[in-house]
């Protein structure tokens, strides 16, 4: 386990706040658990129920902004996660990543702007937190929101 005792006491000790879970904005749930392993919903920038900035990538928004801003979407994650497990402290391993980047057309750093949320996945969980990833750019997102993220995770027996 990562220093902290506890994944969120790890969160903690970032600076971080685990979020309430956003409700969501149509006809699904934030994470579904199936077996081992839990799915989420993709999860945009929420910061206390509102987008901190809108726009696309290398347009309105810039690349740093929006890795920032994927960081807050993992941290999204890792919420709706424990709304259905109760304890981030069962995850095994992150398993996938799949990031979304509203881009502007010449913006070709979604790599770069994914890093955000792989970066505070592995901070905050150490090695369960390496994982497979796709960073994927995208003429919009809901709420013209610049990034986007879900995860699946594992969970310890």
């Amino acid at each position: 386990m990562t220093a902290g005792g506890t994944v969120e006491a790890r969160i903690a000790e970032l600076g971080l706040t685990l979020p309430e879970v956003a409700a969501p904005a149509g006809a699904y749930v934030p994470a579904v658990r199936t077996g081992s392993y839990v799915y989420t919903a993709g999860q945009v920038p929420f910061v206390d129920g509102k987008l901190p900035a809108a726009g696309k990538v290398g347009a309105e928004v810039s690349a740093e902004q929006a890795k920032e801003l994927a960081g807050v979407c993992a941290l999204n994650a890792l919420a709706a996660v424990k709304s259905v497990v109760g304890d981030l402290d069962r995850i095994a391993r992150v398993v996938k990543v799949v990031g979304f980047v509203a881009s502007a057309p010449d913006f070709t750093g979604q790599p770069g702007v994914i890093n955000g949320a792989s970066e505070l996945l592995g901070e905050v969980l150490g090695d369960k937190g390496v994982h497979a990833r796709s960073a994927v750019g995208v003429a919009v997102l809901p709420l013209d929101a610049p990034v986007e993220v879900e995860i699946q995770v594992e969970l310890a027996d």
